[in-house]
């Protein structure tokens, strides 16, 4: 366990990069990428159910399940994203706390998500037991992590996020399972993150870099799981 006095000087390290470096260029009212909006749809029906987004960042996600029904809430370090989400969507609840001290009582969210976020965490292990004990006995968990045996990082040609630089832990899906079950969790479903399969993705940064990332692209529609960049496990409560 990380002291409390370490922790808070980490996390205020986490939420100065995140408020100058990783969110000082967004906006209110960006558009919702199409990979959200397909994953709201492949959950319905929202309607009555809590959904909680930790890492809620900017609120992408939030809009993309609110607009199908869902009562939404989410938290995150950074000020800054938070102020966007809280402007792009005026009816969530949103609240600037680390995910290993949520601010919420036993069993209150249907669905509980965590999309590229958890790698990030000052402990991972801890902030997946805040979300079971916030979680309804049989709400789901939608949980995206980055694999240790994606094939470009194995061959050298992929060293992380920007957010490297200040924290970033990454799994085999074998130990991201073995983390998931730790706290609770059963695997149902695991599939490939596929965002990347877009103009948006393919196309930013330096021109001499779009047909690296469109072969990039292309290529994870064909790898197997265990090759694959990010990948989506939809867990349930062990009873």
């Amino acid at each position: 366990m990380i002291d409390e006095g370490r922790a808070d000087r980490d996390y205020g390290l986490i939420r100065e990069y995140y408020d100058r470096q990783y969110y000082r260029d967004s906006r209110v009212g960006e558009k919702i990428p199409g990979h959200y909006r397909r994953l709201a749809r492949r959950f319905r029906p929202w309607s009555g159910k809590r959904l909680l987004d930790i890492g809620c960042g900017t609120g992408l996600w939030l809009r993309a399940a609110a607009e199908f029904g869902a009562t939404p809430t989410g938290i995150d370090l950074s000020v800054l994203a938070l102020d966007v989400c809280r402007q792009s969507l005026p009816h969530a609840e949103v609240h600037c706390v680390p995910a290993e001290r949520l601010p919420f009582n036993d069993g209150q969210f249907d669905f509980v998500s965590c999309l590229g976020a958890l790698e990030h965490f000052l402990e991972p292990q801890a902030a997946l037991r805040e979300m079971v004990r916030v979680a309804k006995p049989e709400a789901s968990f939608l949980l995206l992590v980055p694999n240790a045996g994606f094939l470009t990082r194995r061959l050298g040609l992929y060293g992380g996020t920007q957010q490297v630089s200040v924290r970033e832990e990454v799994f085999h899906l074998q130990v991201w399972q073995e983390l998931f079950e730790s706290v609770g969790l059963l695997i149902q479903e695991r599939w490939k993150d596929l965002h990347v399969l877009s103009v948006r993705w393919i196309t930013q940064g330096p021109p001499y870099l779009v047909p690296g990332r469109l072969a990039q692209a292309l290529a994870l529609l064909f790898w197997p799981l265990r090759w694959q960049y990010q990948v989506y496990h939809l867990c349930k409560l062990n009873k």
